[in-house]
Parts: C-alpha cells; structure tokens; sequence
C-alpha cells in the first residue's frame, strides 16, 4: 500500500540535520576558512550553529536535506538583494570559491551568516513604542523586497496564510478542545471572506515569519530594532500577509485591538497600506494564530525531542486569538483604518 504525504507536508514532519559541534567546526574551516568554537542553537527544520572566531561571531546554517536547494538558494539571494540597505539583516559570507554556499554529502545545502547584534524580543517586550517600531520595520523590509524576484519564490509552504483551509486536518490535534473549536470557526471565515479577496491584493516576496524569537531588539532602548533574522519562510504571496503574520505576534490580549493598531500603524507609516489590505489584517492575523498552532500541535505530537521549541508560541497564540475573536470584526477593523490614516 503506497504512503501518504503527512498532513503537515514532507519538510514541516522531516527531523533535521544532525551534526555534531565539532563536525561544524570542521566544516566551517573546510568551506570558510574559519576557525573557532561552534555551539548548537535551536531550529525548527534546518540545523544552526553559533560560530564564534577571531573573526567575528557568526552563525552557520545547514539547510534540511528536504528543502529543495532553489529554496535554499532563494534565501540568500533575498539577503543579497538587501545588502545595499541599511536593514538590520545578515549579510551572507561567501565560501572559500566565493559562493554563497556549499553542497554537503546527503543533499544539505551549508551556508554562513553574520551574527546580528541585540537581544531576542521575546525577552524584552516594552509595549506600544516597541510595537511601532517592529511595523516600522517590517514595513521597511517589504519594501525593500517589492522588487525582489526569484524562481523559487513561489513554491508551497503551509506556513503561508494563504493556505489556511489545508490546515483542517490539523486540528485534531490541539489538545485544548475550546481552542480546536474557535480555530475551526476562523477558518470557516477564512474560507468565506478572506481567500476570494486575497488575488486581488499586491504580492510580492515576503519575510513570513517575524515572530519575538526573529527580531532583536537593543537591551538599553528596547523599542530600537537591531535585527531581523531566520528567512527560512520567505515565499511570495499576498502583501498583507507579512503583516498578518508579524501582528499575530505583537498582540496584548488586555487590548487586542489596541495593540495590533500601534503595530498597523508604524507598518503603514514606512510602507502604506491599501484599504482592501487594512479590511483584512484581523482576519490574517486570527488565521496567522491558528497556523501557529495548529502546526506546532501537530509537529509536536510528531517531534516530541524538539517540542519545548516547537510550541513556544502556542500560548500566546491562544491567548491572542481568544481575545481577538471575542471583539466585533467591524469595530476592529476600524480601529485599524483610523490607525493606518496618513
């Protein structure tokens, strides 16, 4: 009898790279010319190393064997492409054969990165200021992007919102019934309201995932952003759909409405958004939630080695989203126009 793909998808359910300190030490002097200590840090599917040497200090990512290499590929030309901005983003360091990364026996793809300064936001939330300045931000970084295009910019990732209804088979496995029933319910909208509009919006290449684990922040003045890491959910797809993603993150479930204003404001501020894209944030953004967790149920329930990892957004994704539902879709996306008015 053949196998079926798992629900989540061949790369969301395969385990990661599993090399040892020491072999990354080896392969960051075989391919980069560097020599210093490697200690592993957390991923969710490819493998990464902080790197640290006479140097500098910098991180050293080996791609999952699943993930196609033009995706890969995609990655760093993006991070290319941003090199003549002044985004606080890692800048790609070049092979000893001056290429932006290197084949690996078993089909990893091996690349370097810069280490980005400051201190992870999920530390060191600091209310409305801070959730400008991560629109700000993003709204830079979409920008900049706009004209950015690439081959495999438009492969399939269930991580990218458009995609909600696949997540159904999902949700079985969140373990909190209430939860499972308000994700269903959010998805029926989805499918109603927000899928049919979605062609009709600007689309571009986006950052995908700017959760409180991807930005950095400076530790004495924690609404500075210092930094934008982890691209590995780039995909091209709607505008509006970064920013669903990055405002799921930054909501005050004491002021759901409020909260998710002060971040649609610093966005539109570097980077205006449409009225049809405003309409449609709070529903990206409840989307956004359910895909959290709904997928971290799953690959946890799968990877329960990684799962302390796999779930760290889950609560506040809960959270978020209950308090989110519980107000008037109108009154939100009011709130929203008023915020994101030049």
């Amino acid at each position: 009898m053949p196998q079926t793909a798992p629900p989540i998808g061949t790369l969301l359910s395969a385990p990661p790279p599993a090399f040892s300190e020491s072999e990354a030490v080896r392969l960051a002097e075989t391919h980069f010319g560097l020599t210093g200590r490697a200690t592993c840090l957390t991923s969710e599917r490819d493998q990464n190393f902080r790197l640290v040497t006479e140097d500098g200090t910098f991180v050293l990512k080996i791609a999952n064997s699943a993930e196609p290499r033009a995706v890969t590929e995609f990655q760093s030309a993006a991070l290319i492409h941003l090199e003549g901005t002044d985004l606080p983003v890692p800048r790609v360091i070049r092979t000893r054969d001056g290429a932006p990364g290197a084949d690996l026996p078993g089909g990893s793809l091996l690349r370097l990165l810069s280490w980005v300064q400051g201190e992870p936001l999920w530390r060191a939330r600091a209310g409305a200021a801070q959730r400008r300045a991560v629109g700000d931000c993003l709204g830079r970084l979409a920008a900049a992007l706009a004209d950015f295009t690439h081959p495999a910019a438009d492969y399939d990732l269930l991580w990218d919102i458009r995609h909600a209804a696949r997540l159904r088979p999902l949700l079985p496995a969140i373990p909190d019934a209430p939860t499972a029933r308000l994700a269903s319910r959010v998805l029926d909208i989805f499918d109603a309201e927000v899928a049919p509009r979605l062609p009709d919006l600007p689309w571009q290449v986006i950052h995908n995932d700017l959760n409180p684990y991807n930005i950095m922040v400076d530790p004495t003045d924690q609404a500075r952003i210092t930094g934008v890491i982890d691209f590995g959910d780039m995909v091209r797809t709607a505008r509006v759909c970064d920013a669903g993603v990055a405002a799921a993150y930054q909501i005050d479930p004491c002021d759901p409405a409020g909260s998710l204003a002060d971040f649609a404001a610093g966005y539109a501020q570097a980077n205006p958004l449409l009225p049809e894209e405003i309409a449609l944030l709070p529903d990206l953004v409840a989307a956004r939630m359910v895909t959290t967790i709904a997928i971290a149920s799953s690959r946890a329930a799968s990877h329960p080695e990684n799962a302390p990892y796999i779930l760290r957004n889950l609560p506040a994704s809960a959270a978020g989203l209950e308090a989110l539902m519980r107000l008037p879709h109108g009154e939100v996306a009011a709130t929203l126009a008023r915020a994101c008015a030049p």
